[in-house]
């Protein structure tokens, strides 16, 4: 069993200028309170600023932080708030999470987070609310982060004490636990989730070899032959630049491959392909077998994406749902399904708070309408691959299974042929399952299935 309470990874001497926090709570407000992306709005930002780098790394932690550990923050703010926390302004709200995250994860001394917040507070939502932070996070500081987490020790509920413990809604930690059987196993998927992802380069056949990206400094990927683990920023490298290598996650690299080396054929459809990572990947590999290649996205500004990175490929703009218009047919289709995203949380830290079991429902569907359409244009023979970012059961073998039952002509293929020796610890069930804890890669999940001649 791991300690209650986990290592402050940051360390920052004292507090910087003001505008750091401002920017990181206005992003915040942004993502809560108006549905964003951190991972999309952040870079903007921050390439439109002038804060220097150790500004800008503050102010990554903050908004990455903060977001990631709401839930944990909540559970004790809720304690010190003189009314149902639920009910607190929501500027109020992000602010004090924004306190609590300096005093508990940053190592920024106490009267320096709460002073500098409670200037946020005056600037933002005015002096009376800024009164009320300033109240709650000095009663915060009262006990030690220690003395806060102590009381986890006596929730006899696995599912309740890991939820607050590790930042997480109960019911992905219950989804966790479904899959993994095991509660340690559960707890170290949920750590490693909380740790931000280093960027994966990947090198595009025909365009860039992995020995230039090691060359460059780059570390090769354990089981992926196309990536290098990069510890700088990708965009100083030319090759990226030039859009001749790509920056992509090794799970999603082996998804590409592992299918490209099951496909057959000389027709290929990537059914469902923004923001273009696997398209790009399998563009590539399709051109240098002289396979036609052709991605589908669903709406304009994601297909054209996916049209900036893919090499010489059609690119659709429609619903994956009604490929069928086209009058076309294919010897291999990938499904890279719309998810829940459970596989990819440490990329994206308020995706735990957004999706719901209604989410799960409602994209459940979606991927069984998605399933039909693509082996109604599979070709005789042909391969499907079924993938998501997710390792959620709903969402995987239980969409496997029913494939299986609702059509006979498909049978399900032995991905382990496919896979690289040292990955035969991720088949599940004849398929590609993958865990950010144990292989250091997204919890990305493949099945591959074959259409009966």
């Amino acid at each position: 069993m791991l300690a209650l309470v986990e290592p402050r990874r940051n360390t920052f001497k004292a507090p910087r200028p003001d505008a750091s926090r401002l920017l990181a709570f206005d992003l915040i407000t942004e993502v809560n309170r108006n549905d964003g992306y951190s991972n999309l709005l952040l870079p903007q930002a921050l390439s439109s600023s002038s804060l220097d780098e150790r500004d800008r790394s503050l102010v990554t932690e903050l908004v990455y932080g903060t977001l990631r550990m709401q839930g944990k923050h909540d559970w004790i703010l809720s304690q010190v708030s003189d009314r149902p926390w639920s009910e607190v302004d929501p500027g109020i709200v992000d602010i004090a999470r924004l306190g609590l995250h300096q005093i508990h994860e940053m190592r920024i001394p106490d009267h320096a987070s709460v002073s500098a917040t409670v200037e946020v507070a005056r600037k933002r939502v005015g002096e009376s609310k800024a009164s009320f932070v300033n109240a709650l996070l000095r009663s915060v500081t009262r006990k030690s982060i220690e003395e806060w987490f102590a009381p986890l020790h006596a929730i006899a509920d696995p599912v309740l004490r890991l939820s607050i413990q590790y930042s997480h809604p109960e019911w992905i930690v219950s989804a966790y636990f479904d899959l993994l059987k095991d509660w340690d196993q559960v707890e170290a998927a949920l750590v490693v989730n909380n740790i931000p992802a280093l960027p994966t380069l990947v090198s595009w056949p025909g365009y860039s070899l992995r020995q230039e990206l090691v060359e460059l400094g780059g570390e090769a990927t354990s089981y992926s032959q196309f990536g290098a683990r990069w510890k700088g920023n990708p965009g100083d490298l030319e090759l990226i630049r030039h859009r001749l290598a790509g920056v992509q996650d090794e799970g999603s690299q082996l998804v590409a491959s592992v299918f490209s080396s099951a496909a057959g054929g000389k027709t290929w459809l990537d059914l469902c392909a923004g923001p273009g990572g696997k398209a790009a990947l399998l563009s590539a590999i399709a051109k240098t077998r002289d396979i036609v290649f052709t991605a589908n996205e669903i709406s304009t500004p994601r297909s054209d994406l996916v049209r900036r990175v893919v090499h010489g490929a059609r690119v659709w703009t429609g619903d994956g749902r009604e490929v069928a218009h086209h009058a076309e047919s294919f010897d291999a289709i990938l499904i890279d399904a719309p998810c829940t995203g459970l596989g990819a949380l440490r990329r994206r830290p308020e995706v735990r708070w957004r999706r719901t079991i209604k989410d799960l429902r409602e994209l459940t569907q979606l991927q069984r309408e998605l399933i039909s359409a693509a082996i109604g244009v599979l070709n005789p023979g042909g391969v499907l691959g079924y993938a998501t970012c997710s390792p959620h059961l709903a969402e995987t073998s239980v969409q496997v299974s029913d494939i299986l039952k609702k059509y006979p002509e498909m049978e399900l293929m032995d991905i382990s042929q496919y896979l690289p020796p040292n990955l035969n610890d991720a088949v599940r069930a004849g398929s590609m399952s993958l865990w950010t804890h144990r292989h250091g890669t997204d919890a990305m999940f493949l099945s591959l299935l074959r259409k009966k001649s």
